[in-house]
């Protein structure tokens, strides 16, 4: 138990200096937060003008572009698509990547607000932590002390402790998901330039 404690403990500690940037409190990952993607980041082709924005949004982009842009849909796979649209459209090449782009960042965009909500749930289970150690410590301090309540709590401490460890761990996994996102906006940007006119 008081490994486990002391293992808590550090990993708390680990998580309060990571979520402690000077520019964003409520961030827990490593990788500097970058609220939104621009297009200039991943696509190096033409500018969209107004006429390109408004084909990016016509029903059969979109649904293209929907099905390019999930993660389930592997790159090979994206980049075919994306060759057999230009052979069939390849005037409207940058208004595919237009429409994937958008859709890459609003995902983007949900899981970075995700991964402020399991911030704000991690800060507030280690606040209920503190709060079943100084239970703990005042039953442990009583005379007579109450050893069913004092088992109640070292449970209590413990069960909670496990849950943010295991939440803990699957962070890394959760912080990777934007650059994931980042990285595929980037390789379909590359495949669509390599198929304009």
């Amino acid at each position: 138990m008081f490994k486990l404690l002391a293992a808590a403990a550090l990993v708390l500690g680990m998580g309060a200096a990571q979520a402690a940037g000077p520019v964003d409190p409520d961030w827990p990952c490593i990788q500097r937060r970058v609220p939104q993607l621009s297009l200039g980041q991943v696509w190096a082709g033409p500018i969209p003008d107004e006429a390109i924005q408004a084909k990016s949004r016509t029903p059969e982009i979109q649904a293209l572009a929907a099905r390019i842009a999930q993660r389930r849909t592997t790159l090979p796979e994206a980049e075919t698509l994306i060759a057999d649209f230009a052979k069939a459209s390849p005037e409207d090449v940058t208004a595919l990547y237009l429409a994937i782009f958008d859709k890459i960042n609003a995902a983007r965009s949900r899981v970075l607000a995700g991964i402020a909500r399991y911030a704000h749930k991690q800060a507030a289970l280690d606040k209920e932590i503190a709060g079943y150690r100084a239970d703990f410590d005042r039953l442990s301090a009583a005379e007579p002390p109450d050893f069913d309540a004092v088992d109640q709590a070292e449970k209590k401490i413990d069960w909670a402790t496990r849950v943010f460890l295991d939440r803990q761990q699957s962070l890394t996994y959760v912080c990777e998901t934007p650059v994931l996102l980042e990285q595929r906006a980037f390789a379909l940007g590359r495949a669509a330039q390599g198929n304009l006119p």
